[in-house]
């Protein structure tokens, strides 16, 4: 894979902590803070994005050691379901524009081989997913039905809520 930069998740190691940081000083409650979450992902937001969100506007660094739950784990609790885990729902709809991209312009071949780039870290992102158990074993990667995913967006709400 194209390693350019050491940043991300196994690059970077945090601090092991159980608990909140000792200088955290929150007047929110972890129900407010769940409540906040699930009012971010209506709007739209993505995990990361409500963990940016919680951390810069309402200063909240982890929402783990705060509540003892990840986002996607809120989520889940009150019935909001991703639809595809977050990283190959991007990857989705970057290989979504530049299909697009290349139907106007079919010359571009730097962009095809970037597609082909893309669509390699699909696979191997489902590949890892079905062994993980995030993806049922019969899922497949297509084109036109990612379009479809991706239109649709990241998550998918209980019926009694939409």
């Amino acid at each position: 894979m194209n390693k350019r930069r050491d940043r991300g998740q196994s690059h970077s190691t945090r601090p092991a902590r159980a608990g909140p940081p000792r200088w955290l000083k929150l007047d929110m409650s972890p129900s407010d803070i769940e409540l906040l979450v699930l009012e971010l992902a209506k709007k739209g937001y993505t995990p990361s994005m409500i963990g940016i969100i919680l951390r810069d506007q309402f200063g909240i660094p982890l929402v783990k050691q705060v509540i003892g739950k990840k986002v996607e784990e809120i989520l889940e609790k009150h019935g909001i379901k991703l639809v595809v885990p977050e990283d190959l729902f991007n990857l989705m709809k970057r290989a979504v524009n530049l299909r697009r991209h290349l139907e106007e312009h079919p010359k571009d071949y730097h962009s095809e081989r970037g597609l082909t780039e893309i669509e390699s870290k699909i696979h191997r992102l489902v590949k890892y997913y079905k062994r993980a158990g995030k993806l049922p074993l019969d899922w497949k990667y297509d084109p036109e039905a990612a379009k479809l995913v991706i239109s649709t967006g990241i998550y998918r709400f209980p019926e009694s809520s939409s």
